[in-house]
């Protein structure tokens, strides 16, 4: 066998086929053969490559496929507009309960030299008009309404937020089956509405020097409630929620872009979407590095745990399963705590545009 021969039987893909038989008896067929045997090469690598990606992800569980595939698609498909949520910046630094308080009405944690405190309150019943006592918002749903409702405040530029027409497909969006009932998913984010619209919050700030202030930062100025005609059952339907006037400024002004693929690889879980808003807004503005002792950790994103040394075995698989989705992220682990690195705007998780940097506004500036 000559070797154009040989290079020709190396050669398989139908249209790489007709590529040669089209350029058969041409000027420079040896040259036009060599040129399509490397692209069939190429193909044969990535195909390898592909088929020990696939070996992997059959080996991997439910979670980790999705992570792997999430990552996959960013990877491939840079954050474009229509991949964007937004979150406020202080919501991103100030972390909701975990789990559900259950009758606590108060709730408190402590981030750095900062503070955020939060005081459930009450909601008045369209059906019965009496106030009715709301808890306090927990969980990954309190969180991903949060993102949902600044989101759709800075879309629609009105700090008043259309709740019925638009928490569903948010729900679909974020992975999650709509239905209804006792147990569904529609009154579990329903409540979670409720449980932020009613709660107060306020933020301290220490300067580790004898100054203290005291920021309150209510979010939502009002919801508007209703029920269907007989409809005594279950949570009244949110119609609308309008946020504080200078809470939505801001959130104009300073909203902190997520990758929505990204939150709902994470949105079964409380603490990774605090992470992933948290090292979004830290790494956004980050001049130099950053070193958050075990202890600075536990105390803002340790909550569930009561020893440091079971919350470090969860903070790290949670920071690991955020670098499975950003390989680059510019974060590490020892045993002196977490090294955060300045951030070539490639590594972050969204880029910010050219020439901005994200921040709070003043009187809302806040150091971890």
């Amino acid at each position: 066998m000559t070797g154009i021969e040989q290079k020709l039987a190396l050669i398989r893909d139908a249209d790489l086929l007709q590529e040669v038989e089209a350029a058969r008896g041409g000027f420079l067929f040896a040259q036009i053969v060599e040129h399509i045997l490397h692209r069939q090469r190429e193909r044969d690598a990535a195909r390898t490559v592909e088929a020990a990606r696939e070996q992997a992800r059959a080996r991997m569980g439910r979670d980790q496929r999705r992570r792997d595939a999430v990552r996959l698609v960013i990877e491939n498909e840079p954050a474009a507009p229509e991949n964007l949520q937004h979150i406020h910046s202080v919501l991103a630094l100030c972390g909701l309960p975990y789990r559900d308080p259950g009758v606590a009405r108060e709730f408190s944690r402590t981030y750095g030299r900062n503070s955020l405190s939060l005081v459930a309150g009450r909601l008045k019943d369209p059906l019965t008009g009496a106030w009715e006592p709301q808890g306090l918002p927990y969980g990954p749903k309190a969180r991903l309404v949060l993102l949902h409702l600044c989101t759709e405040a800075v879309r629609q530029r009105s700090p008043t937020v259309e709740v019925a027409d638009s928490l569903s497909g948010f729900m679909r969006e974020m992975g999650f089956a709509v239905t209804g009932g006792e147990r569904g998913t529609i009154r579990q984010f329903k409540e979670q509405v409720h449980r932020l619209a009613a709660c107060s919050m306020q933020i301290g700030l220490w300067d580790g020097q004898g100054q203290a202030s005291t920021l309150n930062v209510p979010p939502f100025r009002s919801l508007d409630l209703w029920r269907g005609q007989g409809g005594g059952e279950g949570p009244a339907w949110s119609r609308t929620v309008q946020f504080h006037q200078e809470f939505y400024d801001t959130l104009v002004r300073h909203a902190l872009p997520v990758d929505v693929r990204a939150a709902r690889a994470f949105s079964g879980s409380a603490r990774k979407l605090d992470l992933l808003f948290w090292l979004g807004y830290r790494l956004r503005a980050l001049p130099r590095p950053l070193r958050l002792t075990w202890e600075n950790l536990h105390g803002q994103f340790g909550a569930e745990n009561a020893s440091i040394r079971s919350f470090r075995q969860a903070f790290r698989a949670d920071l690991a399963h955020l670098c499975e989705v950003f390989p680059k992220l510019p974060a590490s682990l020892d045993d002196h705590g977490l090294l955060l690195q300045p951030a070539d705007p490639g590594a972050l998780l969204v880029p910010p545009k050219q020439g901005t940097r994200n921040g709070t506004s003043k009187g809302m500036k806040l150091r971890a």
